[in-house]
This record gives C-alpha cells, structure tokens and sequence, in this order.
C-alpha cells in the first residue's frame, strides 16, 4: 500500500516555491533589460538623426556664408570696373569737348575774319617798317593750343585791343604778343584756329617750333632768337599766360635799369632773385 510522508510533501512545496520565486525574478529582470534596450536605442537614434540634422544645417550656414563673401566680392569688384569705365569715359569727353571748342573757334574766328576782312597787317611786316625804332620792351606771352579761354582772359584784362594797342606801341613803345609755334602736323586744325584767331587780333608771334610740353625751354630760346630778330629793343620779357601784368609797374621797374648793360631780372629755381657779384 503506497503512502507519502509528510516531510517529502513539505519539501517538495518548499522546492516549487523557491523555483517559482527565481523564476519571477529571473522574469523581472529579463524584463527590465528588455525595456531598457527597447527604449534606450530609438531615444539614440533620435540624437543621431538630431545632431545629423544640426551638422547639415551648420553645413548650409557655413555654405551660405561662402556664397555671400563670394557675391560681395564680385559686386565690389562690379563697382570698381564701373568707376573706372566711369573715369575713362569722363577724360574721353572732356577731350572730345575740348577739341570741338578748338573747331568751334577756328570756324568763328574765321568767318569774321571774312566778314570783316584782314584788320591787322603781320608781325614781320610791321618789324620791317619800324626797324628804325627803338622799343622800351617786347613781351611775349608763352601760351598753347588749348589755352584760348586764358589769352581771352588776358586780353579782356592788360592787353589793350585794337587801336588803344598800336598807340601802346608807337607812345610807349611797348609790343605785346602771344607767343606759339605749331603742330606735328603744320596746316592741321590747331595752326587754323590760331591762324583765324590771329587774323582777328593781331597779336600773336609764331615761332618755327613744334609745340610739346617737353620742348617749353627750347621754345623759349627760340622765342628771344626771333624777337631780337624782329624788333630793336631794350629789354625781352617772357611771362606765361595764366600770368596777369601790370604794365605800369613793370615800366617803372626797368627804367631804372634802363642804363645797365646786359641786365637780367627773373625767378630762378634756386638762389637769389638779383644776384650780386
């Protein structure tokens, strides 16, 4: 007859509850690694595809930077060819004005010199007919092509016009001319303007001399060569035409001279003015 002692059936109640307990917590724990990986690995990813996003924006910032720099340079640049083309255009049309003035000056001064026929006879004519006289002094006026608007100046101001001129010279003997040689190319548009303005003044002395800004101290030795040449005087004076005279004060101041040989009065580059031996 089969029977159980009571002590096996404790045993084997106390052997299932123990088992039973370590395998809830066997569970318990499986469980809780199973939810930390499940919630730990998208929360990674998330700050992954976060610092992914931020890295690209940085890269479209930076990228947009670059174009900005690269954009403000070629408009800077832009800006500093149209100033340029600006200033080249600029100097092109002041010489082109410059050049119709000269024409349009030419073309005046000519028609009044055929409308109201040749006033003033030349220089080397009237040098021939008063080579007997002694004059007090014979200025010239060192002037250029393009210097009409100062020979005006100077006209409207010290140089008397007409006959008040010819009465300067016969009285007071004093000859007042603009001085200028000519173009590299003799007979062009610059020697008929001064030739149509010559025809209505009178009062220029060409020279055989090509005229350049680099030649302005031959064209000066050649300007006293010929006034020597034309006229009989005292003293040779050589002013330039920016420059305004007072006739009066000048007379006085060489009179006193008058009696001195050879005497030289000017400005110098250095040294004094009069010097003395």
């Amino acid at each position: 007859m089969p029977f159980k002692r009571k002590g096996d059936q404790y045993s084997a109640s106390f052997v299932s509850k123990k088992w039973s307990f370590l395998l809830c917590l066997g569970c318990f724990y499986a469980g809780m690694l199973f939810t930390n990986r499940v919630g730990t690995v998208p929360q990674s990813k998330g700050i992954m595809r976060k610092t992914a996003m931020e890295a690209e924006n940085l890269t479209l910032i930076s990228e947009g930077c670059n174009l900005k720099a690269k954009e403000e340079k070629h408009v800077s640049k832009d800006i500093i060819e149209e100033v340029f083309k600006t200033h080249h255009a600029i100097h092109t049309l002041d010489k082109t004005i410059s050049n119709l003035e000269m024409e349009l000056a030419a073309a005046r001064a000519a028609q009044e010199s055929l409308l109201g026929g040749s006033l003033l006879s030349t220089d080397v004519n009237r040098a021939e007919s008063s080579r007997k006289r002694r004059y007090l002094m014979v200025i010239g006026i060192n002037t250029a092509f393009s210097s009409r608007k100062r020979r005006d100046s100077v006209r409207a101001t010290w140089i008397p016009q007409g006959e008040k001129r010819k009465k300067l010279e016969d009285e007071k003997g004093i000859i007042v001319r603009f001085v200028i040689g000519h173009s590299a190319m003799t007979g062009g548009i610059l020697d008929r303007a001064i030739e149509a303005e010559n025809q209505k003044h009178g009062d220029f002395l060409r020279l055989d001399h090509v005229e350049g800004y680099l030649e302005l101290s031959a064209k000066t030795k050649i300007y006293f060569a010929t006034a020597v040449a034309l006229w009989d005087a005292d003293f040779f004076v050589k002013v330039d035409d920016d420059v305004h005279v007072n006739i009066a004060t000048l007379c006085e101041t060489l009179v006193r001279h008058r009696k001195k040989p050879r005497v030289y009065i000017g400005c110098m580059k250095s040294g004094p003015v009069l010097s003395k031996k």
